[in-house]
């Protein structure tokens, strides 16, 4: 006859198997993993992800059953569908992160066995990936402890947690310095694998360089081993805009060289630079660019261009001479594309440039009258220009008169080609500020800029910045400076925010340091630490071959020390060996073979006043040892005990 089996199966329920601060753990693992995603996720699947994070903190905090599946999977659909629509395909970095966000959240919401739960912090694993590649919290680790080990105490969890990185460390530094290192992205796919980078394009509308100018990010670094150029000098190349379609500019296709198409001359000025990623090949060095390292190209519109995208963190060594004369020999077939304008775009621009072309006595002639005409308008430079119709130059110019670069730029270039004199827009970035920190310049993406171009007879290409007509300090002090008053300035740049900004500077000198030393180690750099240390000319096998024998190493050196460390770690075998010790000085060692009890029931009887006490000790001990788990509790009960124990 069969009997019913009773009591708890063996795959016992998630409420049953966690505890509330096992829970808290868990929960604090997928908070602290999602924390860094919500900024960049999509709105929705932020709050849809805390939202299910949230649900399941309140199951469990009233104890209540996890959630009906169907409505999970229903939840689950949705998302997908969210998810697909958001992003127009489910391939790639960021819906994957979008949708294991979800996911993690769901999955909290559902588990139901120690399964469930350790698919929950694998989650976490693999989003941490989405942020660092090689970094693991402390509180996911604790959770996974928390739950192999439910009497260990928060201190011990932590403890246990930081041994383990401490652990993984030396095979983390072997590895960063040996193992071949890697250029790109370490995931994600052609469909959005470097989407998100932010700068400049290579096309320039009215908004397009104002908007980025309210951004804070690092556009790139700069150190100088002399004094830094002067502000005037500080125009970083970009993109060379010489088509207009009457609203925007986009760049041509210029030839390019190994040698800039121009004889340097004049002061030189030797710098560094550390170019945040953008995704295309412009290096935005300073005017005009030469001596640069192999693979670095010079367009005929004097930019200096890499062979590939910038897809990653690039540190570069350049040179530029800012007086050298460019463009003497340009190309007949350069200057008329610098000389076309739409047809029947903006005419009362075009009636302006005959009024300054007639009486001219040269290009030069035009270019002080068009400057002077200009000044006399009286333009004003704003972060929030007005909207513009169809024929935009003739709104700025004589109805709103307020814009940004992008206004002053394209305006004086469409007024100059106008009245004949061949002209471009140049964008890039004029300016930076020097942290005070480490002494590097840090250029952002607010100082965005857009200036002008003219080709002049015997002079070649000559830069005309219009935008310091009306707004002279932001060449000298930059945005904030030129600004009308009353203009609401963005957060970094208010004047009284000054603490907040210098926390920024070392905030951003420490990050500096990082991205030189651990992020900037390209390939190129480890070869040169190897060729130092004899190493530079070794074939694959051979490194396979030392990688192998220093981790096999230090696997070694970590397995003895954690065989001699077993023992002495155990709190338990600790408290014992010390119980011991103090009976041996008194002449009652233990024997090797002898067991706690039997050695307890000798005690008594060579210490009769002590029998109580030292039967008690032995006998807890015996009971924690042989009787697992051990609570904490209970061990420093047991090690209180042997410290009162008085021995006369």
């Amino acid at each position: 006859m069969f009997r019913r089996r009773t009591g708890t199966p063996p795959q016992a329920s998630a409420e049953a198997a966690l505890r509330r601060d096992q829970g808290a753990w868990l929960l604090s693992a997928a908070a602290l993993t999602l924390a860094p995603h919500l900024l960049t996720l999509p709105l929705w699947v932020s709050a849809l992800s805390v939202l299910l994070l949230s649900w399941r903190a309140s199951l469990l905090w009233q104890g209540g059953r996890t959630q009906n599946t169907y409505v999970t999977l229903l939840i689950a659909i949705a998302a997908g569908i969210g998810v697909r629509v958001a992003f127009g395909h489910f391939f790639g970095k960021d819906p994957g992160l979008a949708f294991l966000a979800l996911l993690l959240g769901l999955k909290l919401l559902e588990t139901s066995n120690m399964r469930d739960i350790r698919a929950a912090i694998l989650l976490c694993f693999f989003l941490q990936l989405g942020v660092f590649f090689d970094n693991q919290s402390l509180l996911s680790i604790g959770a996974l402890l928390s739950l192999s080990d439910p009497a260990a105490g928060t201190r011990e969890r932590l403890r246990t947690s930081a041994l383990l990185l401490a652990q993984g460390l030396p095979f983390m530094l072997v590895l960063f310095v040996l193992f071949p290192r890697i250029e790109g992205p370490l995931w994600g796919l052609p469909a959005d694998a470097h989407s998100g980078m932010s700068g400049l394009s290579d096309t320039m509308a009215p908004g397009s360089i104002s908007d980025l100018s309210l951004s804070e990010a690092i556009a790139f670094r700069a150190e100088f081993p002399g004094a830094p150029p002067q502000p005037a000098q500080r125009y970083w190349r970009g993109p060379v805009l010489s088509i207009f379609d009457g609203n925007t500019w986009r760049a041509a296709r210029h030839p390019e060289g190994v040698h800039p198409p121009y004889v340097p001359t004049g002061p030189r000025i030797d710098y560094r630079i550390t170019l945040e990623a953008h995704n295309q090949r412009w290096l935005l060095a300073l005017d005009y660019p030469a001596e640069a390292p192999d693979g670095v190209r010079y367009s005929s519109a004097f930019q200096a261009m890499n062979r590939q995208p910038l897809r990653s963190r690039t540190r570069l060594d350049l040179a530029a001479y800012p007086e050298t004369v460019v463009g003497l020999d340009e190309p007949a077939r350069v200057l008329d594309a610098a000389l076309h304008l739409p047809p029947d775009s903006n005419p009362r621009t075009r009636a302006l440039a005959q009024e300054l072309a007639i009486g001219s006595t040269s290009p030069e002639d035009t270019l002080a009258r068009a400057l002077a005409r200009m000044r006399e308008i009286d333009l004003t430079y704003t972060l929030r220009p007005p909207l513009t119709g169809t024929n935009g130059v003739d709104a700025f110019l004589f109805d709103t008169r307020r814009g940004f670069c992008e206004h002053f730029a394209s305006a004086f270039v469409f007024l100059m080609r106008a009245a004949g004199v061949p002209a471009r827009v140049v964008t890039g970035y004029q300016g930076g500020e020097i942290n005070p920190v480490d002494g590097s310049m840090i250029v952002r993406q607010s100082d965005a800029h857009a200036w002008a171009e003219v080709w002049l007879p015997q002079r070649g290409w000559v830069r005309v910045d219009p935008t310091a007509l009306a707004a002279p300090g932001r060449i000298e002090s930059g945005m904030a400076s030129a600004l009308p008053v009353g203009e609401v300035l963005p957060l970094f740049m208010r004047p009284h925010l000054s603490w907040l900004r210098d926390l920024r500077f070392r905030w951003e000198a420490v990050s500096n340091s990082w991205n030189q030393w651990v992020l900037g180690y390209n390939p190129e750099r480890q070869r040169e630490f190897l060729s130092r240390l004899g190493l530079g000319e070794l074939g694959w096998s051979t490194w396979i071959g030392i990688l192998s024998v220093a981790a096999a190493g230090l696997m070694g050196l970590l397995f003895a020390w954690a065989l001699r460390q077993a023992r002495a770690a155990d709190p338990l075998d600790r408290a014992w060996a010390a119980f011991s010790a103090r009976l041996a000085r008194r002449g009652l060692s233990r024997r090797p073979a002898e067991g706690p009890l039997d050695y307890g029931r000798r005690l008594a009887q060579a210490l009769p006043e002590h029998a109580a006490e030292i039967t008690d000790i032995t006998t807890r001990y015996a009971n924690l040892r042989y009787r697992p788990p051990a609570s904490p509790k209970a061990v420093r009960e047991l090690k209180r005990r042997i410290r009162i124990l008085k021995l006369t």
